[in-house]
């Protein structure tokens, strides 16, 4: 348990140094009247230069007329051409940005752009914490290559509108060249393979709508290895793992594993949300990233054990994000917690399915003295990544659910947070908000949640429980710092029993100082007297 702890809530926060490139922020005047609607990305990779040399089309709707077209790319790159409905267009290429100077005025609705560019594109220093193209061999001397790109966004290698308030609803293509000994894996199904000369292109497909930073590909000297899944909603979907092939004799047991995890999410969460492309996992150079329909796996095939079974813990939290991160998706970086938050409490519920309600309050437990509370994991909105990542985000995002599913009880808990990953209020094209989980949480539990959420998301305050001994045995016990009454398990002699407290408190009869909150249901400062 110590070991599985460690994972989940120190490996995955361990991004100790700031990036140099982050991604959202206020969204500029020129991309708000812009929906992008789907890329194209043509794209071969010369790994003895370590170039690309790309074509991006994006197909974007304008709300109204404009004279300027505005993208996001690391200007480490170099732009030949830009078109717009097939017409050559005046542009400038600096300080990341593509601003596109018409010479008409292009009118509202639907519109095509192609840029044509190449270079060296940026290389990560320590991926996954920090973003780029992975350049490495694999021991037999095969080339590998992964791209991690969360913090910085798409823009680290192609044009697009870099803001998690707009994701392509329909989709990306993506059509690779590599050395033809190698293979490319993607987003979404494989169209076709193409072989030429020297060199193989991958046609992959997704017309699922996906977060930019997702619009990644991976390279090796892959073997395919696959089977049938049956999703809890009764879909036959592929179940792939992208495993160099010095790894072979590891993937089966592998996928064995995966397929447990699968089932457990399912459970939780409903069924897997991209059924009708494929299940996959690709093994890269770095420890591991979530990626739509094919995340990314570096943890080398360590295990731990969980109910007395192989079980990865990172594996389990990066294949989560299909569900928090890809299907549900925040609009603004400042609510990353609905996915890194929510993510981390569907780990614990790994460890309570497979090793019972002792080990998931244990969980917790660890938990509870590890978060940072230096800043708020809400702190405003139009916020970069950067200023949005706070390892606190993980656990203690964690923690607060644990805290609304003893607040509303597991019955009226767990049916609610299925409903809310499974509404198409809240998922795929529909972008999600802070406002939007509580508002929801709220509604399911017929309280308002509003207080605690701005207690334990927008402050970095710890509910104070006061306990005043008064004469004959008595003790109050009331709230100090919120307007709503809460459950609180309260320990005596004679027991524990669930209460509710409120501001005004309530008294309790006891030979000895009450026992609050034992199973640390709640972040609390105590205070006695």
């Amino acid at each position: 348990m110590r070991k599985l702890f460690t994972i989940v809530f120190l490996l995955l926060t361990s991004k100790n140094f700031a990036q140099e490139l982050t991604s959202g922020g206020k969204l500029k005047p020129e991309q708000a009247i812009m929906d992008v609607r789907h890329y194209t990305i043509a794209l071969n990779v010369d790994f003895k230069q370590r170039t690309i040399d790309c074509s991006t089309t994006i197909d974007v709707i304008m709300a109204q007329p404009t004279r300027v077209l505005l993208f996001d790319l690391l200007d480490s790159l170099n732009i030949s051409q830009v078109l717009v409905n097939n017409k050559k267009q005046p542009f400038e290429y600096k300080n990341n940005l593509i601003r596109i100077n018409l010479t008409n005025e292009l009118p509202a609705g639907k519109a095509s752009v192609k840029v044509t560019y190449g270079g060296k594109p940026h290389v990560a220093r320590r991926p996954p914490w920090d973003d780029g193209f992975i350049w490495k061999t694999d021991s037999t001397g095969h080339q590998w290559m992964a791209i991690t790109a969360e913090g910085t966004g798409g823009k680290l290698y192609f044009p697009c509108k870099d803001h998690p308030s707009d994701e392509p609803n329909e989709g990306v293509d993506m059509i690779i060249t590599v050395p033809k000994d190698l293979v490319v894996a993607g987003p979404g199904l494989l169209q076709k393979v193409t072989k030429h000369g020297e060199t193989a292109t991958f046609h992959w497909k997704t017309n699922y709508t996906i977060n930019n930073y997702s619009i990644v590909f991976n390279v090796g000297d892959f073997a395919v290895v696959s089977r049938k899944y049956t999703t809890i909603d009764g879909h036959v979907t592929p179940l792939q793992f992208y495993v160099l092939k010095e790894h072979l004799s590891k993937a089966e047991h592998h996928l064995d594993i995966f397929e447990k995890t699968i089932h457990e999410q399912e459970k939780y969460f409903g069924e897997y949300p991209w059924a009708k492309e494929k299940i996959a996992i690709c093994e890269t150079p770095h420890l591991g990233m979530e990626h739509q329909t094919m995340n990314a796996y570096g943890n080398k095939f360590h295990y731990t054990k969980v109910g007395g079974e192989d079980y990865d813990g990172l594996m389990h939290h990066e294949f989560g994000h299909e569900w928090w991160g890809n299907k549900v998706t925040a609009k603004d970086w400042a609510d990353y917690w609905i996915h890194e938050g929510i993510c981390t409490y569907g780990d614990a519920l790994y460890v309570k399915e497979f090793e019972g309600k002792d080990a998931y309050i244990k969980f917790f437990k660890q938990a509870a003295p590890t978060f940072g509370n230096k800043i708020p994991i809400v702190i405003g909105k139009d916020i970069d990544e950067e200023a949005a990542y706070n390892g606190d985000i993980y656990g203690k995002g964690a923690f607060f659910m644990h805290t609304i599913c003893y607040i509303m009880g597991d019955s009226v808990f767990f049916p609610a947070l299925k409903k809310f990953v499974t509404s198409p209020k809240y998922t795929y094209s529909n972008l999600v908000t802070t406002d939007d989980v509580e508002q929801f949480f709220s509604k399911e539990s017929g309280k308002d949640l509003k207080p605690l959420f701005d207690l334990y998301l927008r402050s970095v305050n710890k509910l104070e429980v006061h306990i005043k001994q008064q004469p004959g045995n008595k003790y109050l016990i009331q709230l100090d710092n919120i307007s709503i009454p809460l459950p609180i398990d309260i320990t005596t002699e004679a027991g524990t029993k669930r209460i509710m407290v409120d501001s005004k408190g309530i008294r309790v009869n006891s030979k000895i100082l009450p026992v609050i909150d034992p199973d640390t249901y709640y972040l609390k400062k105590l205070i006695i007297e």
